[in-house]
């Protein structure tokens, strides 16, 4: 990988865990308001909550996707293991979200 490509990686890299501070620190809000009656609220304020949540994953998921294809492609020619990786951001991060956002929509409305 020349060093230009290794900036490209790099600079992917740092996307991704860009795009999961956002929706990371709504779940521990979330989790964290959970315990002040977020449940007993108005069911605008819950359906409020659980949009942000969803919107917030779903760009969090699509960046994280889109540069963890990019850093793949990238990394295709390179014959160090730095792809290899890339399935875990792809489908297991968002799969984990998506387990997560169903748990506090339990706790929201069940």
């Amino acid at each position: 990988m020349t060093p230009e490509q290794r900036d490209v990686w790099l600079e992917h890299r740092k996307t991704i865990v860009i795009s999961q501070i956002a929706p990371t620190l709504l779940l521990i809000t979330t989790v964290a308001l959970l315990q002040f009656g977020l449940a007993e609220t108005a069911l605008a304020v819950r359906v409020a909550t659980a949009g942000i949540l969803l919107a917030s994953g779903i760009l969090g998921a699509l960046v994280q996707f889109q540069s963890a294809t990019e850093a793949q492609a990238l990394a295709a020619s390179s014959p160090d293991a730095l792809r290899d990786w890339m399935w875990v951001v792809k489908y297991v991060t968002p799969t984990v979200f998506v387990v997560i956002y169903a748990a506090l929509m339990v706790a929201l409305f069940g």
